[in-house]
């Protein structure tokens, strides 16, 4: 564009957009300069000791000490919020995000997420080698962290994280929700930055260094992108409560070409609710006559698989076992789930898996309750378990979640790689079923339990909720939601 078609801009639209404009970048400038310095004043006081911020920080990590270690409850509660600043679960999560955007065929903020973090990164450390601050030393210490202390990793890095992630994802959320959307990722970082005191692991003035430091740094990317922005042709200039890409607002959002998840769905409900007591029904009478008639066979062959015991196996059925257990099942889910909604542009695949995992979960839990069988006359290498051994829910939710994973792939990718899918489908659970009875914890016949519960579940689900309906490719999916209007224009 030319300097005589801006000028024609200009006369046509008056200089509104203009003196708009001029006002957030000196507004934007403003901030960043009192984030900056007030960071800065923070770095200097900290670095020469002053005693009134040292008396401060102090006595409010002895507080806080004092009321969290007397209750083992708020500790966990604590700990479970910390993590969700924790470098390796913020690292995940920025790498689906950008996965789900390079699928929406998103380059530019993709690129944002992926330079932002990575300063992130190396922010952190540096800073903490500079600084040197120990740790606090507190009465009844809860909890650990290796390294220095000033700033606070976890506060600088949510900060960054659930900050740059509302400024690329904001334009998928209606108007009316953006200051609720734009309120929780807030909400989420003073948590983290609270835990991390709470848990005596840093001190106030740390944590307020790094969200200082945090905002700096993603104000100053964010302004760079609004200059290629601009440079790449995109002359308008936009509130920040709009995010980075306006114009991403079609593609950010996950099921546009979807009308209805699932039709009538109070008749799918009921045929699924009777489906599961079916299911359910099957497994308390198979459970019924292996309890009560056990074959000899069905203790030898763990016994037999147990003479084949080394160290090196029993590492590598522990791996396996683990693969198979609550933590890996839902951490496979919370990848995939995202991505084939970022793929396929629909929910109904993922309420298929959500609802075999959980539909799995609770056929195992009532089954085993019902059930009530012993767990294996032998060298049970994971201790005492809390739950009977029929049917083996390790075995079931892998079986659940790979084949789920299979079917709802399989018909949508068209290259030699959707048979990836299958593969893991049977190498997985048999993966897992070896290794649950070669520690001892399973018969053949919980193994067996733990097949029909599958196998009966996910055809009750594929029946009632038809996940291959619909079933594009991601680039048909993108041609059919590119086909629909934007019903909210970007204004």
């Amino acid at each position: 564009m030319t300097v005589e078609d801006d000028n024609r801009v200009v006369e046509r639209t008056g200089w509104a957009p203009v003196r708009h404009f001029a006002e957030r970048s000196v507004l934007g400038l403003a901030a960043v300069i009192a984030a900056g310095l007030a960071f800065g004043t923070l770095l200097l006081l900290v670095r020469f000791h002053w005693t009134p911020l040292r008396n401060l920080d102090q006595a409010i990590a002895d507080g806080l000490n004092r009321r969290v270690a007397a209750s083992e409850l708020a500790v966990k509660v604590l700990e479970q919020i910390s993590s969700f600043g924790g470098r390796v679960f913020m690292t995940l999560l920025v790498a689906v995000v950008v996965a789900a955007l390079l699928l929406r065929r998103r380059p530019r903020p993709a690129l944002y997420l992926v330079v932002t973090g990575i300063g992130a990164l190396i922010l952190d450390p540096s800073l903490k080698a500079l600084v040197g601050r120990v740790r606090p030393v507190v009465e009844a210490p809860v909890a650990h962290a290796p390294g220095n202390s000033f700033p606070s990793g976890h506060a600088l890095g949510s900060m960054i994280v659930y900050g740059m992630l509302a400024l690329v994802l904001i334009p998928m959320v209606k108007r009316a929700g953006r200051p609720w959307f734009l309120g929780l990722a807030g909400l989420i970082v003073a948590l983290i930055g609270f835990s991390r005191i709470a848990l005596g692991v840093h001190f106030l003035s740390d944590v307020l260094a790094g969200w200082l430091l945090g905002l700096a740094w993603i104000s100053v990317t964010a302004y760079a992108f609004r200059i290629w922005r601009r440079e790449a042709g995109h002359r308008t200039a936009s509130p920040v409560h709009d995010g980075l890409e306006p114009e991403a607002a079609a593609d950010l959002r996950p099921a546009p070409a979807e009308d209805a998840v699932l039709p009538h769905p109070w008749a799918k409900g009921a045929e699924i609710l009777v489906g599961w007591v079916l299911v359910f029904g099957m497994l308390y009478g198979v459970g019924y006559v292996v309890t009560r008639w056990t074959p000899g066979w069905d203790e030898r062959f763990d016994q037999w698989l147990q003479t084949f015991r080394t160290p090196d196996l029993d590492e590598l059925s522990r791996l396996w076992s683990k693969a198979g257990d609550t933590h890996a099942i839902l951490f496979v889910s919370l990848i995939f789930c995202p991505l084939a909604i970022a793929a396929w542009r629909r929910w109904r695949p993922v309420l298929f898996l959500a609802l075999a995992m959980f539909g799995e979960l609770t056929l195992f839990l009532t089954s085993a309750a019902a059930v009530d069988r012993p767990r294996p006359l032998t060298d049970q290498m994971d201790g005492r378990m809390p739950t009977s051994s029929f049917p083996s829910g390790h075995i079931a939710a892998t079986i659940c979640l790979w084949t789920a994973i299979a079917l709802i792939s399989m018909p949508r990718i068209r290259s030699a790689w959707r048979w990836v899918f299958p593969v893991l489908a049977v190498l997985m659970p048999i993966g897992v079923a070896l290794s649950r009875m070669y520690r001892g914890m399973h018969h053949p016949t919980d193994v067996l339990g733990a097949v029909l519960l599958s196998a009966g579940w996910l055809t009750v689900l594929w029946i009632t909720v038809r996940p291959g309906e619909h079933a594009g490719t991601a680039t048909e999916a993108a041609a059919e939601a590119s086909a629909i209007p934007d019903l909210e224009p970007v204004r």
